[in-house]
């Protein structure tokens, strides 16, 4: 299993401990439900997405019969997500927590910074796997098993 698919199977994990602890403190501290959106996003973006994200580039290829066009390109998206996740959660947090119009502004900075680069992540993330699928060997079905298919 390649390194880069690892580094995502195991983000995955960390944000679902991360997004089931916020949400088993939100479940404690009724109050502090106004983090829901970071609890939310830990759990989608984290633990679902890294997972697919993993999953993906570990199968995909195999599927595809075609390597993945860049060995590069997963590790600058798990980057990219993992910061940009981070980021978001922390950008949610602050401005649910903001005492102050400067906090809240800077807590929206950091949604919008984090934002930006889970999505660039994703960007790089589809194109890899589109680029693989578009480059994978085209499917040699013998005619008499079409036949069969088609009951002709």
């Amino acid at each position: 299993m390649d390194g880069f698919v690892k580094a995502f199977l195991k983000a995955s994990l960390a944000w679902l401990v991360a997004g089931t602890t916020g949400g088993i403190a939100m479940a404690m501290v009724p109050a502090w439900t106004v983090h829901r959106p970071a609890h939310a996003h830990s759990v989608v973006l984290g633990f679902v997405a890294m997972m697919i994200y993993g999953v993906a580039y570990h199968v995909i290829p195999r599927f595809a019969g075609a390597p993945l066009p860049s060995r590069t390109a997963p590790i600058w998206h798990w980057w990219l997500s993992n910061a940009g996740l981070l980021l978001m959660v922390s950008g949610f947090i602050t401005r649910a927590s903001a005492h102050s119009s400067a906090a809240a502004s800077a807590g929206s900075i950091m949604l919008a910074s984090g934002g930006t680069l889970a999505a660039a992540g994703a960007w790089v993330f589809a194109v890899s796997i589109w680029l693989t699928i578009d480059r994978g060997a085209p499917a040699v079905v013998p005619i008499a098993k079409l036949r069969t298919v088609t009951g002709q």
